[in-house]
């Protein structure tokens, strides 16, 4: 049983949210709380496995119990309830760099309350799956004469979570993600998946040099764009640079201008993955990475929120694998390995 305690202000959230969680005979409710400061003595008394944690509450709202969270040894995972308010915006952001697990939009009334209900409790037994990663592999500054290169949009991040922590630390190759997000969650986005990965995590900043062991994040806002550099030694590598250039697919980042600009760099050396996301970003870059000589995987559509990333690579026969979500980890750390 996966034990919840609900935290919101609101009575009418509250017992909707006790009715949602209640249908799932895997999750039991164990209590809920008013306010931070309750919640942080029913934390104590009950030890939830899963908080849904709203933002904005009287006495002490969810960001100030988050900052109370950080010094606890083992907190629970938290999922919060955010609206659409800029405002809300801003605190989600500032939530998940306070530890925060995931996010998800409130329901306004109950006409919308219904329709979270598959999210919520998908989101829930997702995160009981996820490990948080207390100790990092220290690894040599070497760069990287391989890539690992991961597409996604909509229904992305819950994937990601699943790739980065299984992937190893003895990983032969720099790991450059790109998932459509707006500008600042990006940041959040590398801040939680370095919590649960055994390999460091970072937004990308311009001028990078891409290293072996470790995880890129496309900044919002931009381009991620892979240029061929050498460092002092003389060795080859590929460095980022962030591109103000006009959006693709009316998305920036875009998957494509990555994936197109890694294959010039580091052509057969190449692994790239297209996992769920709307739209057809993507499909052009892989093209360009199989013509390069580079490995091709997409996740297989019955594992995807939306299918039209991936479907528009299939569309131009580049596609090497389409697998189950679990399996590609495993897949890339055996590919990048058979290059070496």
């Amino acid at each position: 049983m996966i034990r919840v305690l609900i935290v919101d202000d609101s009575v009418f959230m509250r017992t909707v949210l006790i009715d949602l969680l209640g249908k799932d005979p895997s999750i039991e409710v164990v209590g809920t709380a008013e306010d931070g400061l309750q919640a942080l003595k029913k934390i104590e008394e009950l030890s939830p496995d899963v908080i849904t944690l709203d933002i904005q509450m009287p006495k002490m709202n969810g960001i100030e119990m988050l900052e109370k969270l950080q010094s606890s040894e083992d907190p629970p995972k938290i999922l919060m309830l955010s609206t659409l308010t800029s405002k809300d915006a801003e605190l989600t952001k500032k939530g998940l760099e306070l530890g925060a697990d995931d996010f998800m939009l409130k329901p306004r009334n109950l006409g919308t309350v219904r329709g979270i209900e598959k999210e919520l409790i998908t989101k829930i037994k997702h995160l009981i799956t996820i490990p948080k990663v207390s100790n990092k592999v220290t690894v040599e500054e070497i760069p990287a004469k391989r890539v690992v290169l991961i597409g996604s949009s909509a229904g992305g991040p819950p994937m990601l979570d699943i790739i980065v922590s299984a992937l190893k630390p003895d990983l032969n190759a720099a790991v450059v993600i790109t998932q459509h997000m707006p500008a600042g969650f990006t940041a959040s986005l590398a801040q939680r998946l370095d919590r649960i990965s055994p390999l460091e995590v970072k937004e990308t900043a311009n001028g990078d040099l891409l290293q072996n062991g470790r995880i890129y994040v496309s900044k919002g806002g931009f381009h991620t764009v892979i240029s061929a550099t050498l460092d002092n030694s003389g060795r080859k590598g590929g460095r980022i640079t962030h591109s103000k250039a006009p959006p693709v697919h009316a998305v920036r980042p875009a998957v494509d201008k990555t994936f197109q600009s890694a294959s010039k760099v580091f052509g057969p050396n190449t692994v790239a993955a297209i996992l769920s996301g709307m739209g057809s970003d993507g499909g052009e870059g892989m093209a360009a990475i199989k013509e390069s000589g580079g490995r091709t995987i997409l996740v297989r559509e019955e594992d995807c929120l939306v299918y039209g990333m991936a479907r528009s690579a299939l569309e131009r026969d580049c596609v090497d694998k389409v697998l189950p979500l679990k399996s590609i980890p495993r897949d890339i750390m055996r590919t990048i390995s058979n290059m070496e």
